[in-house]
């Protein structure tokens, strides 16, 4: 079992480091990056299973996997017994579960499945 963190969730990685250091500092980036690690090693061990990412289930995909920390979101897929992350990026957990999405969130929503669905053909 491993965890393989792709390029562009390194990339990722280093973006959000950069940002917390300049925002918050060392102390804040170290909490986050350790909450991120103690995630991915609960996917790793099999305690912890995301939900499948909503956008690529819809269209019969189901390899791509969510798990959220408190303020990060981690796509990943399992392979064999390795996992593989495709994506580290910060979240907002919505307002209401009743709330209509506006422009802006439906918008997002839309670049956001077509990045997932350009994962899914670039590793097939």
């Amino acid at each position: 079992m491993a965890v393989i963190i792709l390029p562009h969730a390194q990339d990722d990685l280093l973006a959000l480091q950069d940002y917390m250091l300049d925002r918050w500092g060392e102390v804040d980036w170290l909490k986050a990056e350790d909450e991120i690690f103690d995630k991915l090693t609960l996917v790793d061990t099999g305690f912890l299973i995301g939900s499948h990412v909503q956008e690529l289930a819809s269209v019969g995909i189901f390899d791509y996997r969510i798990v959220f920390t408190s303020h990060h979101k981690l796509v990943y897929r399992r392979f064999n017994s390795d996992t593989f992350v495709y994506m580290v990026a910060g979240h907002q957990r919505p307002r209401s579960a009743t709330r209509r999405g506006n422009r802006r969130q439906r918008q997002a929503a839309v670049a956001s499945s077509e990045w997932y669905l350009s994962i899914r053909s670039n590793t097939a």
